[in-house]
């Protein structure tokens, strides 16, 4: 049986780090709790190693333009390109389809 689908957008963050990152793992972890208060966030995954990648899933692309206008994720990019990061790029896909694997 299928499950019914509604299509959804991912935001891909993907980045490089500067050698000084102090502040981050806290900014991240206020970042991450207040993109769960936004009003259509449906979730997100993260991995870090060299490249670190993280994507936020959301309803509608007019989510996406108020979480990235948010006063405090304003201040936490500004932040994040003065200090944090030596490079990001940020992508944002329609989600048409999923499927998983769960042994």
């Amino acid at each position: 049986m299928t499950k019914d689908f509604k299509p959804y957008y991912a935001v891909i963050f993907t980045s490089t780090q500067n050698i000084n990152m102090e502040g981050y793992s806290e900014m991240a972890t206020k970042m991450e709790d207040l993109a769960k208060k936004q009003n259509g966030y449906l979730g997100m995954d993260s991995a870090r190693n060299e490249v670190g990648i993280t994507v936020s899933y959301w309803e509608s692309l007019e989510a996406i333009k108020n979480w990235k206008q948010q006063t405090e994720h304003l201040e936490a990019q500004q932040k994040g390109r003065q200090d944090w990061y030596s490079w990001y790029n940020v992508r944002i896909c329609k989600v048409e389809r999923e499927y998983e694997f769960n042994k």
